[in-house]
């Protein structure tokens, strides 16, 4: 499958795309099932756990993710989300907690089928080109990279592996 993408659009704008191996339905679920979130989401570091993965998937339902590294250091994000079509899209507001809240990013995720695969692009929007920079800053691709990976993995395996 393709690798992740990370592009600007426009001042505010960062566009991921990614393609998986797996069909919408499963990469959707993905994104929204607690049980899955804990095992893909975890970024680029070994030893960082997710203890705490609160995700209310409709319409105003609240998310909480809270990640470990097993040495007393953490972080978490909150969010809520806007909009769900089962399946082919997600809306949803977030903020990283470092320990002060980042400004809001809203994201629209999309699972468009792509032959046997998924095409899943994400179009986050940010209040403005600082914030926008200091997120892309922060080396998230490598992170993301290694979590798609994951949840490619995840996704492939058998049912019930």
């Amino acid at each position: 499958m393709a690798k992740l993408d990370i592009r600007t659009e426009g001042e505010t704008h960062v566009v991921v795309t990614r393609r998986f191996a797996a069909p919408p339905e499963k990469v959707y679920r993905a994104h929204v099932e607690p049980e899955l979130i804990q095992q893909w989401m975890l970024g680029c570091d070994d030893g960082w756990t997710m203890p705490v993965c609160i995700n209310d998937a409709r319409p105003g339902g609240q998310i909480r993710y809270e990640w470990k590294d097993g040495e007393g250091n953490g972080f978490h994000l909150t969010g809520e989300y806007v909009e769900l079509e089962p399946y082919s899209r997600i809306v949803h507001v977030e903020r990283m907690h470092l320990p002060d809240p980042t400004p809001d990013n809203h994201v629209e995720t999309r699972f468009d089928a792509d032959g046997a695969g998924t095409l899943m692009t994400m179009r986050m929007t940010l209040p403005d080109s600082e914030t926008r920079a200091a997120m892309l800053a922060t080396g998230m691709e490598h992170g993301m990279a290694v979590s798609y990976d994951r949840l490619d993995d995840l996704t492939m395996a058998p049912a019930g592996a």
